[in-house]
């Protein structure tokens, strides 16, 4: 069975169903005068602290969260098994007291916590940061070792990724790597959200994405993947964003044209798409709208085996 379908988990320990009017609504903990990051944990694994060992660290993980399906790609993608780095995921439904665990996503197989919040409390008393996936777990120290996605999928690429035999974040592309990310994360991953907006910021950041995503379809109407030839982490942590573009933040077309409209992008997404591992991780229904025609994914992409099949 595959380490990202729903396993029956021997615990049947779960949260009550998500209920606003009893335990309010979730808010992102925001104080002016508070200069710790909301994200609070960035430990480094590979680190002298958190070393790569094989069956030490558990990853909390979200269906529906694009920045958590970064680290679980990642982990699909380069093959590692999941008694080297373990993967469950928590409920979609979030109340007050944050994401938890419930059928059917499944119990937390680890701790047997019904919030997620508690793996931060363990690990800092009286926590008052923002409680989100992906969350990293170190089951020998019993802490949360990071819930940085912008390092987690790194780490997680250099580190297990390669030992499994297909490396998605080597040396040699590192800077090109994290230059598309130096780019692409503002104007596309986070500029999807930021382009929702009402008024002017909104409409710079719709200005801003449209603008991105023509850039992209031209660079991959002569290139097969963001950075080369080769799949690497650059592809995964776009294409959880493209995913979730017009079956979810565009799917009313408030932010502009269809990926359909750029060929080469909407060609390149389908074949990131297609690749087992991000198929494996992705799941339409926890985040698209019930209108989104999902079943287009599959059409048939004009890079096969890692090269266009045509000149462009």
């Amino acid at each position: 069975m595959s380490s990202f379908a729903s396993p029956a988990y021997a615990s049947s320990t779960y949260a009550s169903p998500a209920d606003t009017s009893v335990h309010g609504t979730y808010r992102v903990p925001q104080k002016p005068d508070d200069p710790r990051p909301l994200l609070r944990f960035d430990g480094r694994l590979g680190s002298p602290e958190f070393p790569a060992i094989p069956g030490r660290y558990h990853l909390y993980s979200g269906w529906f969260c694009p920045w958590a399906q970064r680290s679980t790609a990642v982990l699909a993608v380069a093959g590692v098994d999941p008694s080297v780095v373990s993967v469950s995921s928590v409920h979609g439904d979030r109340d007050g007291r944050g994401w938890a665990f419930r059928e059917p996503t499944g119990a937390d197989p680890v701790n047997d916590f019904t919030l997620l919040r508690q793996a931060y409390e363990a690990t800092e008393a009286g926590f008052d940061g923002h409680v989100s996936t992906p969350t990293l777990w170190d089951r020998e120290g019993g802490r949360v070792v990071s819930n940085t996605y912008a390092h987690l999928d790194r780490d997680l690429a250099s580190t297990f990724g390669a030992e499994a035999g297909r490396d998605l974040y080597p040396v040699a592309l590192r800077r090109a790597i994290d230059d598309a990310e130096a780019w692409l994360h503002p104007a596309l991953n986070q500029g999807v959200g930021a382009a929702r907006a009402d008024g002017a910021a909104g409409e710079v950041a719709r200005v801003r994405l449209i603008e991105t995503l023509g850039v992209l379809d031209e660079r991959l109407s002569h290139s097969t993947y963001l950075v080369g030839d080769d799949l690497t982490l650059a592809d995964l942590r776009v294409i959880v964003t493209l995913l979730r573009l017009d079956t979810q933040a565009n799917a009313d077309g408030a932010l502009g044209p269809t990926l359909e409209a750029y060929s080469h992008l909407w060609d390149y997404a389908r074949a990131v798409y297609q690749e087992p591992g991000v198929r494996a991780t992705t799941r339409f229904e926890a985040f698209a709208v019930p209108e989104a025609d999902v079943a287009q994914w599959d059409r048939p992409s004009e890079r096969i085996g890692g090269r266009l099949t045509r000149s462009r």
